[in-house]
């Protein structure tokens, strides 16, 4: 279900400090962050982040068709299964 308008998009406080940090350039580099559930805000196109996937941090580079999703979902937490190539 998503969120209500009057809310308006979830973006955790820590993450949107480093945000605005980035955007006016008191600070460079990438973004390490643990909020799977935080909104991509237009604001964040052209950072770059670390999304912790629960084992290791992916990097997520932010374009323009990812704003309104959430930072999850560009962070595979499963890798997928690797079938052997033997042969009997």
């Amino acid at each position: 279900m998503a969120r209500s308008l009057r809310k308006g998009p979830y973006i955790d406080p820590s993450l949107f400090k480093k945000v605005l940090a980035q955007v006016e350039g008191q600070s460079k580099g990438v973004i390490k962050t643990w909020s799977r559930s935080s909104t991509i805000l237009p604001m964040m196109e052209g950072l770059t982040f670390d999304v912790h996937n629960g084992k290791e941090f992916i990097r997520v580079f932010v374009i323009m068709e990812m704003i309104g999703h959430k930072l999850g979902e560009f962070a595979a937490t499963r890798k997928p299964p690797r079938h052997s190539d033997k042969k009997s």
